[in-house]
């Protein structure tokens, strides 16, 4: 997945539109995940792992 910062995305989980800040690579004991930081509508901020988000042109 190729995202560009300040993309829409689409937060599969909840199923909110949401806007992408950054990505980042959170280190566990037995692998790395990618994980991005996002905002929804409300303005607040939450981290989710990348494979959770979706960008809204994959939709259309």
């Amino acid at each position: 997945m190729n995202l560009i910062y300040g993309t829409k995305i689409i937060n599969q989980k909840t199923n909110e539109i949401g806007l992408l800040i950054k990505t980042w690579i959170n280190k566990y004991s037995d692998k790395d995940i990618w994980f991005a930081t996002c905002v929804d509508k409300n303005g607040k901020r939450y981290n989710i792992e990348l494979d959770n988000i979706q960008p809204i042109e994959d939709f259309e």
